[in-house]
């Protein structure tokens, strides 16, 4: 089992499977895009497929969620998804995703074993979504999200970050057309992981922010902390249900006692969390030949060096080196 010194046991692997992105979100990454990893670093089919096993059959893994950058970028990615599911115990899966491939996957992806995908959308507006993306996909990702949910990839979980300025007045009219096309919406503070460090805690839109611009519209009701257990998003019922909307509040309400996820790099490095500065490597032992209860050895120790929180609370707070695209969401 991965168990911390604070007691905390991960059971929820995310792992990154390409650093590379088609589109280039403002609070992710520089327009020109970044130096993406070489091929030879990135890990292989197989040996992801190892490492994901070595995880669930003998780390106590028992969610493995497929990341990026954009996972639907990696050629591999259904091939990885069914041998996944040959696993066992079988893990649940679920994948990550801005959703302009899904299109053309959503019904393999889901006849190799994939059980969801969270999509991320952060505006209705086309106009909006291409200042914020610098591209314009808007139309591919609300046509991605529908075939996911037609392939039956539920519940497609939306996730959105609201921006001063530009979509922040956005968040009751997002959870409307959430609740009509039977998506889950999720809004998630902006966290200080893109590649320009250019976050600034003044001026972000918070989680009390987006309830209050929620509450004018609709009536929700908290969830509670037995529901959520270790799941990042605070809940609420709408309108009485039976559809949800969910907080990340991962700056202002941080949920890092409750944490029960590990971190895989598209290179092959453990992470303990999004936010942390150190880094174990595991692509070195695997490509030197070790045997799977070295690396688990490797992996339990990287875990147990985790820390109690993720520092966002406190001002001597240093972004990581490593942009988000490189450290899977």
């Amino acid at each position: 089992m991965l168990i911390d010194t604070y007691g905390r046991v991960a059971t929820d692997l995310r792992v990154s499977l390409t650093d590379r992105c088609n589109l280039r979100c403002t609070y992710c990454m520089p327009e020109e895009g970044l130096q993406w990893l070489a091929k030879p670093d990135l890990l292989t089919d197989d040996e992801i497929v190892r490492l994901i096993g070595i995880a669930v059959t003998g780390l106590g893994v028992t969610e493995v969620r497929f990341t990026g950058g954009e996972p639907l970028l990696r050629p591999g990615l259904v091939g990885i998804v069914e041998r996944c599911a040959a696993l066992a115990p079988r893990p649940k899966m679920s994948l990550t995703t801005n959703g302009i491939g899904l299109k053309r996957t959503a019904t393999a992806l889901k006849a190799a074993g994939l059980d969801r995908v969270n999509v991320s959308l952060d505006t209705l507006r086309p106009d909006v979504f291409k200042t914020l993306t610098r591209r314009d996909r808007h139309h591919d990702v609300i046509d991605g999200m529908a075939a996911a949910r037609d392939a039956g990839l539920t519940p497609v979980k939306v996730n959105a970050v609201l921006m001063p300025g530009l979509n922040d007045d956005e968040a009751p009219d997002l959870l409307a057309w959430a609740v009509e096309n039977d998506y889950e919406m999720r809004f998630i503070e902006q966290m200080p992981l893109d590649a320009q460090h250019g976050w600034k805690r003044d001026g972000m839109i918070t989680a009390g922010d987006i309830l209050e611009s929620l509450r004018t519209r609709f009536t929700l009701t908290a969830e509670g902390e037995d529901e959520r257990g270790s799941a990042p998003a605070e809940r609420w019922t709408v309108d009485g249900g039976p559809h949800r909307v969910g907080v990340i509040a991962s700056v202002t309400r941080p949920f890092c006692r409750a944490c029960d996820r590990t971190r895989l790099t598209a290179d092959g490095q453990v992470r303990t969390c999004l936010f942390a500065r150190e880094e174990s490597d595991l692509r070195g032992a695997l490509r030197s030949g070790a045997p799977d209860e070295e690396i688990a050895r490797l992996w339990k120790l990287a875990m147990w060096g985790k820390k109690a929180g993720s520092g966002l609370d406190d001002p001597s707070f240093l972004q990581p080196d490593r942009p988000m695209s490189a450290i899977g969401g």
